[in-house]
């Protein structure tokens, strides 16, 4: 096997919540995404700085997408500037479908480290995010909650 080619690698199952839903922006970064699916986790919120991160919050829900990536894909999302920071931590993601009951699904996620929460807001960040989550359309009530 040759690591270095991409369909070869083993693939992780990734719940991404910020931009990179957008498998446009995954796309243009060299990243080949596989079998989306809506998603979200419980007892995590967004939150928005610079850029978006995830926090620890009982009775929350988050929304995101799971793609399927290698683990050269994500080393080449997460090398870029402003990203150093994010770590990736396992959370359950229920499956967001009319054809499903909410199954569970293991997870990897990239988050900035507890206690780490941004501070300010970045509104064209939101915008950005605002106009990902209605392209997949995702619950209007959590679209408008990012504003």
């Amino acid at each position: 096997m040759n690591p270095s080619n991409q369909s070869e690698q083993e693939r992780l199952v990734v719940f991404f919540y910020g931009l990179f839903m957008d498998s446009d922006i995954l796309l243009s970064s060299g990243v080949q995404p596989l079998n989306p699916c809506l998603a979200w986790v419980d007892d995590f919120a967004l939150r928005i700085g610079d850029r978006a991160t995830l926090v620890k919050l009982d009775d929350s829900r988050a929304y995101g997408i799971l793609y399927s990536l290698t683990s050269d894909d994500l080393n080449r999302l997460y090398g870029q500037p402003g990203l150093e920071d994010y770590r990736a931590e396992t959370v359950s993601a229920r499956i967001l479908s009319q054809n499903d009951d909410g199954s569970k699904l293991d997870a990897v996620c990239y988050n900035l480290p507890q206690g780490a929460e941004p501070k300010g807001k970045n509104i064209e960040y939101a915008e950005k995010l605002q106009r990902v989550l209605i392209k997949y359309q995702f619950p209007r009530a959590y679209i408008d909650s990012i504003g």
